[in-house]
């Protein structure tokens, strides 16, 4: 499976901010073009992970399946 998301920047006065278009929440912004990237990277992760804990706390007590799914960075 190859998923591909899509970050965005965009240069404003105080530098670049940038977001992923398919995944809500994961933004930030940056001096430069290179500050920003690496902002993203730490904010997708962040994204993931609290969305992650958001699903287990409303599945406690019920029964459920979780499975792993690999993704193909690009």
């Amino acid at each position: 499976m190859n998923i591909r998301l899509t970050k965005v920047f965009q240069k404003v006065p105080e530098g670049y901010i940038g977001f992923v278009e398919e995944l809500p929440g994961a933004n930030t912004q940056g001096e430069t073009l290179e500050e920003a990237r690496a902002n993203l990277e730490e904010a997708i992760q962040l994204v993931l992970e609290a969305n992650r804990t958001l699903a287990e706390e409303s599945m406690q007590g019920q029964e459920y399946v979780r499975e792993a799914v690999s993704l193909v960075a690009a």
